[in-house]
C-alpha cells in the first residue's frame, strides 16, 4: 500500500483534487436547485408544484450513470461538447439535487403550519416568511438525512471514472491495470474517499448536536 502510494502520488493526488472540485461544485449546485424545487413542491400554486414533482421523479428514478452518460454523449452530438468532468458533476448535481429536494420538502412540511401564519400576520411576505423564519427551522429539521446525501454525493462522485472525468476512481482503475496490484491499489482509494467522507460525517453530527 505505501508502495503504490509513494510511487503514484502524483496521480493520486491528481484524481484526489478532481474528486474534491466536483463533489464541492456538485454539493453547492445541487442545495440550491433542491432547495428551490422543494420550495415549489409547497407553493399554493398547482403548476410550480407539477413541475417540482417531475423533475424530481424524473431525476431520483433515473440511475446516475444513465444521467451521467446522456451529458457524455448525446448532448455533445446534438448541443454542445463537454468534458467527461463536466458531465459527470451536472448528471451528478441534478441527480443529488432531487433528493435534496425531498428531503427539504420534508424539513419544510415538518414545520408547523401556524409559523407560516404567524409570519405573515406580522407583515412579511411569503418569501420573506420563507427565507426568515420557514427555511432556518426546515434545515435544522434535515440535517442529519442532508449529510447523507452529501456524503452518497462523494461516493457517486466515482461515476466520473466511466467518462473519463480523471477523478480518483478512474486513476485508480489505470494504475491497477497498469500495475496489476489491484488489492493496494484500490485499498488506497479507499483511504482516499475516507478522508473525504469522515471529516463530513462528523461534522454534520456535531452540527446536529449543536443545533439540538
Amino acid at each position: 500500500m505505501i508502495q503504490v502510494l509513494t510511487n503514484n502520488w502524483p496521480t493520486l493526488l491528481t484524481g484526489f483534487g478532481n474528486t474534491l472540485l466536483c463533489s464541492v461544485i456538485a454539493l453547492f449546485f445541487s442545495l440550491i436547485i433542491g432547495s428551490g424545487f422543494a420550495i415549489m413542491e409547497t407553493l399554493p400554486n398547482k403548476l410550480c408544484r407539477i413541475i417540482a414533482n417531475t423533475y424530481i421523479e424524473i431525476f431520483r428514478n433515473i440511475p446516475l450513470l444513465v444521467i451521467t452518460m446522456f451529458f457524455y454523449v448525446v448532448v455533445p452530438q446534438y448541443v454542445l461538447k463537454m468534458s467527461g468532468f463536466t458531465a459527470g458533476t451536472i448528471g451528478l448535481t441534478l441527480y443529488t439535487s432531487s433528493f435534496i429536494a425531498e428531503t427539504v420538502r420534508a424539513g419544510i412540511q415538518a414545520v408547523d403550519t401556524g409559523q407560516m401564519e404567524g409570519a405573515r400576520s406580522t407583515g412579511l411576505t411569503y418569501w420573506q416568511s420563507m427565507r426568515y423564519i420557514i427555511l432556518p427551522q426546515a434545515f435544522r429539521l434535515v440535517i442529519p438525512p442532508l449529510g447523507n446525501q452529501f456524503i452518497n454525493l462523494i461516493k457517486n462522485s466515482s461515476v466520473l471514472a466511466f467518462v473519463a472525468g480523471f477523478d480518483l476512481m478512474y486513476q485508480g482503475d489505470a494504475l491497477a491495470s497498469a500495475t496489476f496490484d489491484t488489492f493496494n491499489t484500490y485499498l488506497v482509494v479507499g483511504v482516499f474517499y475516507l478522508i473525504l467522507t469522515l471529516p463530513l460525517s462528523y461534522y454534520m453530527r456535531h452540527l446536529e448536536k449543536k443545533l439540538a
